[in-house]
């Protein structure tokens, strides 16, 4: 039996999904911000987030909230955690790769989460100790070994690029075994895509709790770890820069991003 949160929690990502995709025929015309250089938002980002927030707070009218674009609502000891649209610039290219987070965050640990990729209509949905689903069926991160013939995936946010020298050389040091190494731009999706089994390993700087939040359980719950630059694994929310995969590749590409010395750059 589905635990009733996720379905609160699918309920709105799906109705989010329908607002993206009804205003996909007229991206021309949305209202568009620069919410800083090269960070943009848009009129769909505000109308998903505002249907998430209110199924959410249909069932739950007490916890509090964090989303991307209203900031944080209510305090407790949980939290809904929400990126209404994450691959904004790709949607607003019409670039088909962006989705809906949401997370249910209980002392800075998420305890549940769902991302919904409205074109492809697949939803990836977890809760602590229950496992990671796609479109029903279970889901577990690649058995890869090491980095070799890997396929890997990265971000470059844009308040980031003061340390893209230190990202380049990382990546220059990973293409020397790995198969590849792509950016999609929504981290959401590249986490629920390592949680599936669909590439290798992911790491990424300058992200933010609701990038990650339901991502980072996936990974969890589909038998992979998750880490900061530097190896650490708690208090991930609080951090802005992150590594999943599978046991040995995030330990293997953990250790390379060290090794390369990007890792040094933070904190």
């Amino acid at each position: 039996m589905q635990n009733p949160v996720i379905t609160v929690m699918t309920k709105a990502a799906r109705m989010a999904g329908t607002v993206m995709l009804r205003h996909m025929s007229k991206l021309a015309s949305l209202n568009i911000v620069e919410k800083s250089p090269q960070d943009y938002a848009s009129e769909v980002d505000a109308a998903a987030e505002k249907e998430i927030i209110k199924e959410l707070r249909r069932a739950y009218p007490d916890i509090a909230i964090l989303a991307e674009e209203s900031g944080a609502m209510g305090t407790g000891r949980q939290t809904f955690v929400i990126d209404p649209l994450d691959g904004t610039s790709n949607y607003l290219r019409g670039f088909p790769h962006f989705c809906v987070s949401i997370a249910l965050v209980e002392n800075g640990e998420p305890t549940d989460g769902v991302i919904f990729d409205p074109l492809r209509n697949e939803l990836f949905t977890a809760s602590r100790g229950a496992g990671v689903l796609l479109n029903d069926k279970k889901m577990r991160v690649a058995d890869r070994k090491d980095l070799a013939g890997s396929m890997l995936i990265t971000g470059f946010p844009p308040r980031e690029r003061i340390r893209l020298p230190a990202h380049l050389q990382a990546i220059n040091e990973l293409l020397k075994t790995a198969e590849d190494v792509r950016r999609t731009g929504s981290a959401a999706l590249d986490l629920a895509y390592v949680a599936c089994g669909r590439v290798d390993g992911y790491f990424e700087a300058g992200i933010k709790p609701w990038d990650i939040a339901a991502g980072m359980l996936m990974v969890r719950e589909a038998g992979g770890r998750v880490c900061d630059f530097k190896g650490r694994s708690d208090k991930l929310l609080n951090t802005n820069h992150l590594v999943a995969g599978n046991q040995k590749i995030s330990a293997a590409l953990q250790k390379s991003l060290v090794d390369s010395g990007y890792a040094a750059a933070f904190a």
